[in-house]
């Protein structure tokens, strides 16, 4: 199976904590010369020193707002025009806060919108022109398993993430006759700072202790666990290699089984 990365470049949003930052380390590990991109370049200079380079990898730091599409965009189109393309795109953002859609300002639903398609959309216009002229190109977006089954209390979050997966899907039929494949991978319960704060949350909406909140999680997933990060990672990871070449359009849960759809 050929997973090998070297001489390819990689774009992981996100990539500051949590999935993107495990996203970042696995294509590192492959091979892939990495350029982390989020709103904090402290934490993406830390990363940085984390990231492989066994295999002469170069690896860069890309700052910008997400909440911000312009920014976004002004930052990706400089830094491609100065530095280098990419073959590998992990469209990755930390999720709209909890709660009730019904309860929720439409402002939650237009920010969310431009955080999470706007600026991925930006992005991928940007990357496309080279992933064509390569020849190979790989969209991953890290969305939610809530495109398949909506997640009780995560209405913003539920609305938006199912535009990301229909946007995808489209972009995969029209960029397939280009070598260029898009996936989702949909993260279940995973062990993040995004997790603690939901579990969080839910300990004092119902007002019981964190421990048993947790528990009450874990008893819902097949498994009985939590993911680790890196379990996610290695899913995209794979997506990106040349192995998946002929796999395109789909969303991959990533959850333990929790979800009861097919």
């Amino acid at each position: 199976m050929d997973l090998n990365l070297a001489g390819k470049h990689a774009l992981v949003c996100g990539s500051s904590q949590g999935i993107g930052k495990a996203c970042a380390l696995e294509l590192a590990s492959l091979g892939a010369n990495v350029t982390l991109f989020s709103r904090n370049q402290t934490a993406l200079e830390a990363v940085k020193t984390e990231l492989d380079t066994s295999q002469g990898q170069q690896h860069n730091v890309l700052v910008a707002d997400f909440s911000q599409p312009e920014q976004v965009k002004t930052a990706i189109n400089n830094f491609i025009t100065e530095q280098h393309s990419f073959e590998i795109l992990i469209n990755n953002t930390g999720g709209p806060a909890p709660g009730l859609a019904i309860n929720s300002d439409a402002n939650a639903f237009v920010n969310a919108f431009n955080l999470h398609l706007v600026s991925n959309h930006h992005i991928v216009q940007a990357l496309t022109p080279n992933m064509k002229s390569k020849g190979y190109g790989r969209i991953i977006n890290v969305i939610s398993t809530s495109v398949k089954q909506p997640l009780n209390g995560l209405g913003v979050s539920n609305t938006i993430r199912g535009a990301v997966a229909s946007w995808a899907k489209t972009l995969a039929n029209e960029l397939g006759e280009f070598s260029i494949t898009v996936n989702n991978v949909l993260p279940g319960a995973t062990a993040t700072a995004r997790l603690d704060a939901i579990i969080a949350g839910k300990a004092k909406k119902q007002n019981i202790s964190i421990e048993q909140a947790t528990i009450n999680e874990k008893n819902i997933i097949p498994m009985r666990r939590f993911a680790k990060p890196e379990e996610f990672a290695a899913a995209a990871a794979f997506l990106a290699s040349p192995a998946a070449g002929y796999i395109t359009g789909i969303n991959l849960p990533v959850d333990g089984g929790r979800t009861s759809c097919l």
